[in-house]
């Protein structure tokens, strides 16, 4: 039986996973929830398709800005003080949200939304890796990788439920009583450590600057790269030039300044710098399937967003159950082991998705989906768990702030690398394919007299057959493009599972740790 005080521990622990965990799963819900609103968000306040897309693209930079400095943050006003804080501002700016009056308030209050959702993640996930002790961190992450798992999911399909029951303006009014419940048990339940509370420093103005011009342009340039032809514009051109020169000065001023906005230092960990970079391709190949997957299907399948949905679901229900298991294992079974299973894991089902072709069918789309959901399920918790292991509990903050920043620029390089991958390959498909169709061509002579006499024995004229075969060619080229971006995507994150063996295992000796709760 257990002794009241392990009892005591475990249900403190569970208290305060979920007391971190209700706000940072509405901040990672608030990411997508939008997207399918946007229709109606356009319409009721008069705005245009492109002037409504800004209500994704300013809570994403605003979001991306915070992140990183979410440490530094912690350590200026002390940590709890500034969840407590984040939650406060999340949630007033969901009202002012519900309540917009015109899309520029609705813009500026998702800009704040962004600021106070921004921190949410990294601060709950240093939490909990310092409430439960070194041995139990794969159920931490179990229990952070399942509401970060979710979030994506629920969003889409909560946003399309209360837009089309309630109204728009409950997407963000369901936040309110969540945030007020959320302050309160933070402000009962969650202790500072010593080491967490408010210091005195001075502030670094030109890291700020830097940190938020650097990241605000780079996530513009992401954002809208491809609907304005990258490089081919003159704005994309400027805002990129802006992000590099922004993002270099800040490396220079963060290395010499004594109290740096972003603690760059964490970065000499081999396995930090390792684990962090293959999560940034990890979430690449997973954004960027999880994007092409659902405009295949509706695109060049005809699958209505119901069917869509359903060929995806069971991909995030295997996620989550695959997540507490991987959880448990993390410290059966070497964590190198689990990781090196569920990155290939998600590698063969990208390679399986390009393999897809206009005869496919319904569970042929499933079982890749289902097998990216298992990947990602035995991926998460052994690299977040690896990847965190040696950090100082004094650095934990800014380490997973660094670390969620990773994660989440690399979502947004893999739906810009595949978006602008399928729009390019495309033409370039299209093109080859034209070659062919030349009347000098049996093969085609005969197809198209065959489509000919088709439409003429439905009254059409036979010239009409050289508009089907024009279209079967678009479709045909647009497949090909699809197969190109899902096979890219799964040569990337094959390009670093090297790096997991050069990883240490979170039992490897390490001077200068602390010791466990």
């Amino acid at each position: 039986m257990s002794s009241p005080t392990l009892q005591h521990k475990t249900t403190s622990r569970a208290l305060i996973a979920f007391t971190v965990m209700l706000p940072t799963l509405i901040e990672i819900i608030d990411t997508s929830i939008v997207n399918v609103s946007l229709n109606h968000i356009r319409g009721s306040l008069s705005a245009g398709l492109d002037e409504s897309t800004w209500t994704i693209t300013a809570y994403l930079v605003s979001n991306a800005i915070v992140i990183p400095m979410a440490g530094w943050l912690a350590r200026l006003i002390g940590r709890k003080n500034y969840q407590i804080a984040s939650i406060a501002l999340f949630t007033f700016s969901s009202f002012m949200c519900g309540s917009a009056w015109s899309l520029e308030s609705l813009v500026f209050f998702r800009v704040l939304q962004g600021l106070g959702g921004g921190g949410l993640v990294p601060i709950s996930q240093s939490i909990l890796l310092e409430s439960f002790p070194r041995e139990k961190h794969g159920t931490a992450m179990a229990i952070f990788g399942l509401g970060a798992m979710l979030g994506p999911i629920a969003g889409p399909l909560l946003g399309g439920w209360i837009t089309d029951n309630w109204s728009w303006r409950w997407i963000f009014y369901i936040n309110i009583p969540i945030g007020i419940l959320s302050i309160i048990m933070n402000i009962i339940v969650i202790e500072a450590p010593p080491y967490m509370k408010r210091q005195k420093m001075k502030i670094d103005y030109w890291g700020l600057a830097f940190l938020a011009v650097g990241l605000g342009a780079l996530q513009f340039v992401l954002d809208k790269g491809e609907s304005e032809d990258w490089f081919g514009s003159d704005l994309i051109l400027t805002f990129t030039v802006i992000s590099v020169v922004s993002l270099a000065l800040l490396l220079v001023n963060e290395y010499y300044s004594e109290h740096p906005i972003v603690n760059l230092k964490v970065f000499r960990d081999r396995t930090f710098t390792s684990g962090a970079t293959v999560m940034f391709f990890v979430f690449l190949n997973l954004f960027g399937s999880i994007v092409l997957l659902p405009i295949f299907l509706q695109s060049m399948m005809g699958y209505t967003s119901y069917y869509a949905g359903l060929v995806l679901g069971p991909g995030g229900i295997a996620t989550l159950l695959t997540m507490p298991l991987a959880g448990k294992l993390v410290n059966k079974v070497n964590p190198k082991r689990i990781l090196t299973v569920g990155i290939s894991i998600c590698a063969l089902s990208t390679y399986m998705m390009s393999r897809f072709t206009l005869t496919t069918d319904f569970w042929t789309f499933v079982w890749p989906r289902v097998a990216l959901g298992l990947g990602m399920g035995l991926t998460f918790i052994p690299l977040t768990t690896m990847t965190l292991s040696h950090i100082p509990r004094e650095n934990m903050t800014e380490a997973t702030s660094l670390y969620n920043l990773l994660r989440n620029l690399g979502g947004s390089f893999g739906i810009a690398i595949t978006t602008t991958i399928l729009s390019r390959r495309a033409q370039l498909h299209q093109t080859r394919l034209a070659e062919n169709l030349t009347p000098f061509d049996p093969a085609y002579q005969i197809y198209h007299d065959r489509i000919g006499s088709a439409l003429a024995e439905k009254g059409v004229t036979a010239s009409g057959a050289d508009g089907v075969i024009y279209g079967e060619l678009l479709r045909q080229a647009n497949t090909l493009a699809f197969t190109d971006a899902f096979f890219t995507i799964c040569l990337l994150i094959l390009c670093v599972l090297p790096l997991v063996f050069i990883m240490q295992r979170p039992d490897a000796p390490a001077s200068g740790r602390t010791a466990e709760h």
